[in-house]
């Protein structure tokens, strides 16, 4: 995913020059970022590792399903993330510090689950200890930030036209429209979960979230896979006519994908 740092519009997709030294600090935010988000990716691999000689369930609020997953899907989206916005029409300062902010909030939210793991007590919706309770918070706040930051850089998305390639701004435009749908899912799973547990349901939180995992799964990384796409038609002879309508063409299967899984979680929901 390291290549992804190469692929930031330059001055003629971007629609605007830049002052000289002006993207030295955002060049070294992204590195950082890709950086974290690598070392996310790995964390994830190596736990794929300890449960292949562990062993375990995969499934259920106690497995290393969870660090796995995890690493693997905070890695990816803070990469995709860090990339997919060097085309937004955002400031340099104000993208670099929700970049910050995300990539601390991202190690924090890997970090909690693979603790919890690795002390075989659940990570979300767990109030048995104080302890407990304080990773859960953490892990609940630290998604409300997520939620916050990426809100923004959807929001910056649709007020001003993305730049970049034949095709990338409807890429960007409907990656971050279905990242928002993953947000929402996210978020009515740890409601549901919360009140249940509030209500002296546990065991019935922690199941409480199997039908919107689908939903969730599936519009998160619609904000990578659209873009790259758009990148790599990019790199063809094709016109740009073409390459437009093959974006829309996937945008709209990407979208009848997750209108799918959304209908399935409100039937078994």
């Amino acid at each position: 995913m390291a290549y992804l740092g190469c692929l930031r519009p330059d001055d003629d997709h971007a629609g605007r020059a830049r002052k000289p030294g002006a993207m030295k600090n955002p060049r070294a935010v992204e590195r950082l970022c890709h950086t974290t988000g690598l070392l996310l990716v790995l964390s994830g691999l190596v736990h794929l590792v300890v449960f292949a000689v562990d062993g375990g369930p995969w499934d259920g609020p106690v497995s290393w399903r969870k660090p796995v997953t995890f690493g693997l899907s905070f890695g990816v989206t803070l990469i995709a993330l860090t990339w997919v916005t060097s085309y937004l029409r955002t400031g340099d300062r104000l993208r670099s510090a929700l970049l910050l902010v995300l990539a601390a909030d991202c190690v924090v939210e890997v970090a909690g689950i693979t603790l919890q793991a690795w002390r075989r007590v659940p990570s979300h919706l767990n109030m048995e200890t104080s302890f407990d309770s304080a990773v859960s918070m953490a892990l609940a706040v630290g998604g409300a930030v997520l939620v916050v930051l990426l809100t923004v850089f959807a929001v910056a998305s649709f007020r001003h036209r993305p730049t970049g390639p034949a095709g990338m701004p409807l890429a960007v435009r409907c990656g971050f429209a279905l990242l928002l749908v993953a947000l929402a899912s996210g978020a009515a799973m740890i409601a549901r979960g919360v009140v249940l547990t509030r209500t002296g349901h546990q065991e019935a939180a922690y199941h409480s979230t199997a039908p919107l995992k689908p939903l969730h799964g599936v519009s998160l990384h619609a904000v990578l896979v659209l873009p790259l796409l758009a990148w790599a038609l990019s790199r063809t002879p094709w016109s740009e006519k073409a390459r437009r309508r093959i974006v829309a063409a996937a945008a709209g299967c990407y979208t009848a994908a997750v209108a799918v899984a959304a209908v399935w979680a409100a039937v078994t929901y």
